[in-house]
């Protein structure tokens, strides 16, 4: 038998929401902030498990397990700096799945057919000055692509990346500073 009364009663907090912490020296604020950007975390999560395939691991060994993991990490912040750089125009899984089609075939000892391109490969090649999808290149052609790429475009400079664009509700432009090798 449904409670009307309770359930009147409870209608007054809707809209509301209660956190528990032990974070006693933090501001109401900061643990407000902090609690919303927990689906980050969950993101990652996701991001790992569902789109990188990092589970499961055969592997046994603790050397192959932080190996295993370090490539994972690797592959992680490579796929957000991409997603960065794009201006977060495409999600993780589109630009991971657009990775996956690009391919090439040899067509002889020096030829290959880059035979796949879309609107994610093409933001790329803007983005990082490559130039590849739908083409045949020679492997000189190749390498010289690559090898312009490796070129740091800022001369050396300090890269910042800022950690708020996750926040949906951003309150402060926190930076955190990386070098990007």
């Amino acid at each position: 038998m449904l409670d009307y009364d309770k359930v009147k009663d409870e209608a007054r907090f809707d809209g509301y929401y209660a956190i528990i912490t032990s974070e006693t020296s933090m501001s109401d604020s900061k643990i407000i902030d902090t609690y919303r950007g927990l689906w980050q975390i969950e993101d990652t999560f996701k991001v790992t498990k569902s789109i990188l395939h990092t589970r499961p691991v055969f592997v046994y060994r603790k050397d192959h397990i932080d190996g295993h993991f370090l490539v994972c990490y690797i592959a992680l912040l490579l796929l957000r700096l991409i997603e960065y750089r794009l201006g977060w125009k495409y999600s993780a899984e589109r630009i991971v799945e657009t990775m996956r089609e690009a391919t090439c075939v040899r067509l002889d000892d020096n030829h290959y057919l880059f035979h796949y391109a879309d609107e994610v490969t093409d933001a790329i090649n803007a983005e990082f000055q490559t130039d590849f999808g739908r083409r045949v290149m020679a492997l000189g052609d190749i390498r010289k692509s690559l090898s312009e790429t490796k070129k740091r475009p800022d001369g050396g400079q300090e890269f910042s990346f800022p950690v708020s664009k996750y926040k949906r509700h951003r309150t402060n432009n926190s930076e955190c500073k990386t070098n990007i090798d």
